[in-house]
């Protein structure tokens, strides 16, 4: 390899060919030369006369993509990213089932790996991983809310909280304490219909990993609950805002204080729902919230009974087609 100055040619070496010079080849002489990266070899050619000008050159090309198929290898010469939910189990070395010309041999060594501690422990984590996910997914929960309940079953799994305990209600514990923590309430029976377990074992099981985990998690006001409840019944936004005016008033109550906070957001959003003109019946509200109609009904009574308390005059400067009228008679 050399470079032309206007004198005689000379070689250089490695690091000289990083600066802002004219390579040739010293047979050839080209004008323009025709040089060649063979990054497979790691040579560099003169692509005329196929002088090999120098060698072990590195790929500094990018390689963020993969063309791999069934028939051809995988040219990426780096691993997956790291999961930050696997210990480590993406950068362990695995053996292949085939490779040992039909003999048996890698076959049973993969048996063998398959059947450690740790690898029976990574896939109990995927596996649940892909159960969280689904689950979470069907009630698009966002996607911190997911991750939050990954953290949580992976401390169950490290902490050995699950002896004894369904894995299901374990991995439903943990999506309604992912949901507490990360702000997106959801109710018990919304969780039961999601996952399939029994209220009661959800239960136990969520008071046992908040205790044994310490998780701080807050408690789920009707306000909380408003939001997902109108917009599931196509209610409006205004209709919305005067709902959670009126489920604050409603808390401070004498009479309604110790009632659920699933069950007060239901009585009022029926409640507002007329008063605004576009009623829903206490079954369509039963069906989105997963409260009864009866305890519907028997709230909406307790808020009928003190609508002068809940109905003062900033609600109608609020909303101007709000009226007392379109109230029905519990």
């Amino acid at each position: 390899m050399s470079i032309t100055d206007g004198k005689q040619p000379f070689a250089i070496s490695g690091p000289e060919r990083q600066r802002n010079v004219v390579l040739e080849c010293p047979y050839c002489r080209d004008q323009v030369p025709n040089l060649v990266d063979d990054f497979a070899s790691g040579d560099y050619i003169c692509g005329n006369c196929g002088l090999v000008l120098g060698d072990r050159i590195v790929d500094t090309r990018s390689e963020w993509r993969t063309f791999a198929n069934e028939e051809g290898d995988d040219p990426s010469r780096v691993g997956n990213a790291a999961n930050p939910f696997l210990d480590g189990a993406q950068l362990d070395t695995l053996i292949s089932r085939n490779g040992d010309n039909g003999s048996g041999l890698a076959r049973d060594l993969n048996r063998t790996q398959g059947r450690t501690t740790a690898q029976r422990h990574e896939r109990n984590l995927v596996q649940a991983y892909k159960e969280i996910s689904a689950l979470c997914d069907a009630y698009d929960m966002p996607r911190t809310t997911v991750d939050i309940a990954k953290q949580l079953y992976r401390r169950v799994e490290n902490e050995h909280l699950q002896r004894g305990k369904n894995n299901d209600a374990i991995i439903a514990a943990c999506i309604f304490l992912a949901c507490r923590q990360d702000n997106a309430p959801r109710t018990f029976k919304e969780i039961c219909a999601l996952t399939k377990v029994d209220r009661k074992d959800i239960g136990r099981t969520f008071k046992f990993l908040k205790s044994k985990l310490g998780a701080a998690t807050g408690t789920t006001s009707s306000n909380d609950l408003i939001a997902r409840f109108c917009s599931n019944l196509n209610l409006d936004q205004d209709t919305r805002r005067i709902t959670e005016i009126l489920t604050r008033k409603a808390k401070d109550m004498d009479n309604i204080s110790g009632k659920s906070p699933v069950s007060i957001a239901s009585a009022c959003i029926y409640l507002t729902s007329h008063l605004m003109g576009s009623g829903r019946d206490a079954k369509a509200i039963s069906e989105i919230a997963g409260v009864g109609e009866a305890t519907i009904k028997a709230t909406y009574k307790t808020l009928y009974a003190n609508r002068k308390d809940l109905l003062t005059p900033d609600i109608f400067t609020r909303a101007p087609k709000a009226s007392e009228a379109n109230l029905p008679s519990p």
